[in-house]
């Protein structure tokens, strides 16, 4: 990466990282989080299988996202080593240490991985044994993992462009060049990769839809419109990655909404006002929101009313949700695991897997939930109920 342009990802970088910090409702002074909630647990997690990954994320600021494909989870950690894993017993089938520091990952599709390194490259690399592929040059870093449909790989870079590339060459094929603002959040949506769109949320505010093998926009919606004097009350983020179900996009952004879209005209079927920098999650007719402020929030997607909120995790900077077997699960900044009901919202046990805390989403394998720490725990857990 040329000396300038690295300066300028970097600049762009510590600016986001200044909002996060400055930013905690960016209308609200610094808000203490609340306390660990005490309560009487009916739901337990029981640890299946547990190994480390590498130094995990280590102590900085990311999202390396690990990715189940085809029966096997894949893993890496900031510093390079690279883990395919058996989910169901947590045997190791292979690990490879990259070369490379790594930003984003882990992207797949059926023959390959996708990595983004810290200086600046899109890695693609062999999901038999992790052995590269292919590497191309990215105009800044990657942040969110890039994501492929077999034919087309694309990274979104935090500069706000969007790259298309020949998934077995790693030649160029487009790129989309999206409008962001002075300040944002540190953290990309991961792009959505259909075999026909693309689905790309972006710092403005905006989710677009690109043709996956042109790269032209087919349609465009906002999430969330600027108001506000100063850029921190402007903020709209949309860092969450769009949720498609049954032809339906579901988003939400930062002082925004949750909405749900048409998938092939993008035209908004109904909305309700919210806050959040994390994907909505779908169970039993309902779409559930953890919210900036940590409050949960459920939604009826019959009456798209509110069904309940529960508010005992405020400020605890909660991730992504993951409903399994009947609960909704969420972690937060110190490292706990929170079970609710899906069905009240009422909190129903929790467990401590890391006090380095808890970034990026679970993910869900059958019966279990697996769970990937700051500090590079990868852990699964199935829910044990009261009889």
């Amino acid at each position: 990466m040329p000396a300038a342009l690295k300066r300028a990802a970097l600049s762009l970088a510590a600016l986001s990282v200044a909002a996060l910090l400055t930013a905690c409702g960016s209308t609200d002074s610094f808000e203490e989080p609340a306390p660990l909630p005490e309560i009487s647990a009916s739901v337990w997690l029981e640890t299946a299988w547990d190994r480390s990954v590498g130094d995990g994320h280590d102590e900085q600021l990311l999202f390396l996202q690990p990715a189940l494909v085809e029966g096997t989870l894949y893993a890496v950690s900031a510093d390079g080593e690279l883990q395919a894993v058996n989910p169901d017993n947590g045997e190791l089938q292979w690990e490879r240490e990259l070369p490379e520091r790594i930003l984003a990952g882990v992207g797949a599709d059926q023959s390959r991985l996708f990595l983004g390194s810290r200086d600046g490259k899109l890695l693609a690399l062999s999901r038999t044994d992790g052995a590269s592929d292919w590497s191309a040059s990215l105009p800044s870093e990657v942040v969110a993992p890039p994501q492929s449909n077999g034919d087309v790989v694309v990274a979104h870079t935090i500069d706000g462009k969007v790259l298309g590339f020949d998934a077995a060459s790693g030649e160029r094929r487009w790129q989309y060049d999206g409008q962001i603002p002075v300040l944002s959040f540190r953290g990309n949506a991961t792009p959505r990769v259909g075999a026909d769109l693309t689905l790309v949320a972006f710092a403005n505010g905006q989710v677009v839809a690109l043709d996956s093998a042109t790269g032209e926009p087919a349609w465009q919606y906002r999430v969330g419109e600027p108001v506000g004097r100063t850029e921190l009350e402007r903020l709209v983020d949309v860092d969450g990655t769009p949720l498609v179900r049954d032809g339906v996009v579901y988003v939400t952004g930062y002082q925004g909404k949750v909405a749900a879209l048409d998938l092939t005209s993008g035209q908004e079927l109904w909305s309700r006002e919210s806050s959040s920098l994390e994907s909505p999650e779908l169970a039993y007719g309902n779409v559930f929101v953890s919210g900036y402020d940590g409050v949960i929030r459920a939604f009826s997607l019959n009456s798209r009313q509110e069904l309940w909120a529960q508010s005992q995790l405020e400020w605890r900077r909660v991730t992504g949700l993951l409903a399994v077997d009947g609960v909704l699960l969420t972690g937060d900044f110190e490292g706990y695991i929170h079970i609710l009901s899906q069905l009240d919202g009422s909190l129903l046990g929790q467990r401590e897997v890391d006090d380095e805390g808890l970034r990026v989403p679970m993910l869900r394998y059958e019966d279990m939930a697996i769970v990937y720490s700051n500090s590079g725990e990868l852990v699964a857990y199935r829910i044990q109920k009261q009889d």
